[in-house]
Order: C-alpha cells, then sequence, then structure tokens
C-alpha cells in the first residue's frame, strides 16, 4: 500500500511539473482517498482499492498531457516520454509482407 502511494506522488510530479495548482489538487485527492480508506480491513476490498489505485497510477502516466496557455486563443502542449510513440505511417494500400 506504502509503495503504490509513493509511486502515486511520484507520478502525480512528474505529470503535472510547474503546475503548483494541479500538483497540490492532486496531492489533496491523493491523500484523502487513501486516508478514507485507512481502517479497511476485508483484504478483497484492500486488494480492489489496490486496484483502482494502480489504474489511476497508469492513466495518468500514460493520458494526461499538460496544456500551457500562451495567448487568450493558444495553447502549447508538453508532452512527456511516456506519452511520445513512434508513428505508423497511413498507406492507402498495405503491402503484403
Amino acid at each position: 500500500v506504502l509503495k503504490l502511494f509513493k509511486l502515486l506522488h511520484r507520478t502525480r510530479q512528474e505529470v503535472f511539473k510547474n503546475d503548483t495548482r494541479a500538483l497540490e489538487a492532486a496531492r489533496q485527492k491523493i491523500n484523502e482517498e487513501f486516508r478514507n480508506n485507512r481502517d479497511e480491513k476485508s483484504e478483497e476490498k484492500i486488494n480492489e482499492l489496490l486496484k483502482i489505485a494502480s489504474d489511476v497510477e497508469v492513466i495518468l502516466r500514460t493520458s494526461v498531457i499538460q496544456a500551457i496557455h500562451t495567448d487568450s486563443d493558444k495553447i502549447v502542449l508538453v508532452p512527456r516520454k511516456d506519452l511520445l510513440q513512434d508513428n505508423t505511417p497511413y498507406l492507402d494500400k498495405p503491402t503484403k509482407k
């Protein structure tokens, strides 16, 4: 449980780097969820909560991207290396291998 708690906070720091408002909101939400369930005794419920927390970490790491407002009508996206993938070019007529 502690390992996953720390992993969520590390992921939060990486995903929301340089965004103090998002960093603080994510910190509060992570701490609140763990605090609300700290007295849970059911092993089945604990495993379910750990699975949810693990899924949240994966979603944060692989799906969330920072955007910075530069002008009133412009946004700059700041992708992380975890989000960048090799692009496969589109072919109208696929070649057979």
